[in-house]
């Protein structure tokens, strides 16, 4: 379930967070300034706030099924909702910095030969932004692999709700706490590691 929620969630937060990192260099004001106001919102409201929200607030104020009625199965489409709303913010600054680094005047030459911003933006300087920021991004998967942890509070049977149920009394606590947390550094480290690497390989040469 962790990795299933981190996958999807990752995903998601990818999707979303370009979109929104792409509003805040688009030269509409009314995009920038969305793209701006939901970062600076959102990264600043504890992950278990949006969370809760997405459960209590989305499914029983407002009604939103997510498509079925199954508890646990709206339940972890909640709980992906969230975790993508939440991480989506911290990417789009990832890349948002990756699009920094690119120089300008790459994008000045794509626009002399006629390409449009948003041409420019796929074609030209996202690919090179990616390459930039392998790295933060992987910090970022890392971070989204904890969070998800957050979700047993909506009763998502992830890793810490498992945890939970597991323990029947004070002398388990260490040591199913120690599997867990082993667990945890066998999905993040590797995964560090790995994209690490992959960065310096791929990083653009300037």
């Amino acid at each position: 379930m962790t990795v299933k929620l981190t996958a999807l969630s990752a995903v998601g937060s990818l999707v979303w967070g370009t979109l929104l990192a792409a509003m805040r260099v688009s030269p509409v004001p009314l995009l920038r300034g969305f793209g701006t106001v939901y970062v600076n919102v959102v990264r600043n409201i504890p992950l278990t706030v949006i969370i809760l929200f997405s459960s209590l607030g989305l499914a029983d104020i407002f009604g939103a099924t997510m498509g079925t009625g199954d508890f646990k199965v709206q339940g972890f489409r909640l709980a992906v909702l969230g975790l993508v709303a939440y991480t989506a913010a911290f990417v789009c600054e990832a890349v948002r910095s990756g699009i920094n680094t690119v120089p300008m005047g790459q994008a000045e030459a794509a626009r002399a030969i006629g390409l449009s911003f948003s041409q420019t933006l796929t074609l030209v300087v996202l690919p090179q932004a990616f390459r930039a920021v392998i790295g933060p991004l992987a910090n970022v998967l890392i971070a989204l692999t904890k969070n998800t942890t957050v979700a047993a509070a909506i009763g998502v049977a992830e890793a810490a709700y498992l945890m939970k149920t597991m323990i029947e009394n004070e002398a388990q606590t260490l040591l199913i706490g120690a599997i867990f947390a082993f667990g945890f550094v066998v999905l993040t480290l590797p995964t560090g590691l790995l994209l690490g690497r992959l960065g310096k390989r791929l990083a653009v040469k300037r």
